[in-house]
C-alpha cells in the first residue's frame, strides 16, 4: 500500500462527549474533536474534504451518536474512520463497555450507547478498510482503566477487516491529564501528525502511527496503546509525513497526480455543493472537466465522478448522455466483485428502464444480483 485512501471515497467520523449532567467534566475531548478534524481535512496530511468529516460533539442520545456513523458506512467505499473520546462505562453486571452520552450515569450502561451498537454500524459499512480509534475510559473520573481484566480491549472491540486503535492496555489508565488541553493519548497523536517522524516514509502507515505513539507515551511514563487489526491493514498509509514536507523532492508523475486528483476532488465537492443549491446546470460543466482530468491510477475518483455526473445529467433530463456515462464506468468495473460495480448496475438499469429500454435493464441487474451473490 503506498497511496494515501481517497479522499473523495472516504468517510470520518468524530465522536466526542465533554460535557456531563452526572459524570466528570472532560474538557479536553472538545479540543481532540477540534484538532483531529482539522487534522484530517489539512491538504498537507489526508486532505479529506470538509462534508466528509462529521463531528459528532456531546450527543444526547443513541441516534445522535449512530446515525451519522451510519450514513458515513453507507457512504464510504475506500476508508472509514470512527473516532470516539469521552467516558467509557460499563454495566454493574458485565464487562461490556458503553460510551458515555451527556445524561449518562457510573455502572449504569443503559444510560450509554452498546459499543455493539457502535460496531454493527461499521461492519455494515461497504468501506475496503476501516479504522476505530478509541480513547476513552470506564469511570467518571478524567483517568481510569480502559479495559477490564479478561483481555485487552482492543482485541475485545475488533472489527473484521478493522484497525482498532485503543488508549490503553487492560490494567493501565487512560489519562486527561489536567492543565493539558488534549488528553494524553489524542495529544500525542495531534502532535505526531502535525510534526511527522523524522526518520520516516513519505506516508505514514497505521502500525507506523502504532509504533511511535507507543514509544513516545513510553517514555513519558503513560499509558500504552493498544491495537487490534486484521488483513494486515495497519499497511494503511493514513497521513503524509509532515517531517518530510521540507525536503527538496523533484517534481514528477506522483506529484503531478497527487495535484490531479485534489482538483478533482475539489471540482466532485463543488459540483455536489451547487446541486444541493438546486443550480444543477452549472454543476454539469464541472462534472464534465474532472472527468477529464482523471490521471491514471484515479479510478476511485472517475467512479464517483462518474456517478454524479450521471445523476446530474438525468435531473436534467439528458437521458443518452446519463446512460453512456455509466454504460462507460460498467465496463471499467464489471469484471470486479465490489460495491461499485453493483452500484454502477443498479443505477444503469434505472437509467434504462425510464428510457424504456427493460430488456437491456433487465440484463444489467442480472450482472448486478451475479456480482451480489458471487
Amino acid at each position: 500500500m503506498n497511496r494515501l485512501p481517497d479522499p473523495a471515497a472516504s468517510r470520518a467520523v468524530l465522536i466526542g462527549t465533554h460535557s456531563y449532567r452526572s459524570l466528570e467534566q472532560l474538557p479536553a475531548v472538545q479540543a481532540n474533536v477540534r484538532d483531529l478534524s482539522e487534522a484530517l481535512r489539512d491538504a498537507m496530511l489526508w486532505g479529506l474534504p470538509g462534508p466528509h468529516c462529521t463531528v459528532v460533539l456531546d450527543p444526547e442520545d443513541g441516534s445522535a451518536m449512530l446515525d451519522p456513523v451510519h450514513s458515513a458506512a453507507e457512504e464510504a467505499t475506500d476508508t472509514l474512520f470512527v473516532y470516539y473520546a469521552g467516558h467509557g462505562l460499563r454495566d454493574a453486571d458485565t464487562a461490556d463497555l458503553y460510551l458515555a452520552l451527556t445524561g449518562s450515569r457510573e455502572n449504569t450502561g443503559y444510560t450509554a450507547v452498546a459499543f455493539e451498537h457502535l460496531r454493527a454500524a461499521i461492519r455494515s459499512s461497504r468501506a475496503r478498510r476501516r479504522v476505530i480509534v478509541l480513547d476513552c475510559c470506564f469511570s467518571g473520573r478524567a483517568a481510569r482503566t480502559l479495559a477490564g481484566d479478561a483481555d485487552t480491549l482492543a482485541g475485545r472491540v475488533a472489527v473484521d477487516g478493522a484497525y482498532v486503535l485503543t488508549a490503553s492496555p487492560k490494567d493501565r489508565l487512560a489519562l486527561a491529564p489536567e492543565g493539558e488541553v488534549h488528553t494524553a493519548f489524542t495529544g500525542e497523536l495531534l502532535h505526531l501528525m502535525r510534526t511527522g517522524v523524522a526518520d520516516g516514509q513519505e506516508l505514514i502507515n497505521l502500525n507506523t502511527i502504532y509504533r511511535v505513539l507507543d514509544e513516545r507515551l513510553r517514555a513519558k511514563s503513560r499509558p500504552r496503546p493498544q491495537r487490534s487489526q486484521e488483513n494486515d491493514i495497519g499497511r494503511l498509509p493514513l497521513i503524509r509525513n509532515r517531517a518530510r514536507a521540507g525536503r527538496h523532492v523533484p517534481a514528477g508523475p506522483v506529484v503531478d497526480a497527487d495535484v490531479r486528483a485534489a482538483l478533482v476532488a475539489a471540482g466532485l465537492n463543488l459540483a455536489r455543493l451547487l446541486r444541493t443549491e438546486g443550480r444543477n446546470r452549472d454543476a454539469l460543466p464541472i462534472l464534465r472537466l474532472a472527468l477529464g482530468e482523471q490521471s491514471p491510477g484515479g479510478e476511485s475518483h472517475a467512479f464517483a465522478v462518474q456517478l454524479e455526473l450521471a445523476e446530474a445529467l438525468a435531473d436534467a433530463g439528458q437521458l443518452r448522455e446519463a446512460i453512456e456515462v455509466l454504460e462507460q464506468a460498467f465496463h471499467q468495473t464489471h469484471r470486479t466483485r465490489g460495491p461499485e460495480a453493483v452500484l454502477v448496475c443498479r443505477r444503469l438499469a434505472g437509467l434504462l428502464q425510464e428510457s424504456g429500454n427493460h430488456l437491456q435493464a433487465c440484463e444489467v441487474l442480472e450482472h448486478a444480483l451475479d456480482l451480489a451473490q458471487g
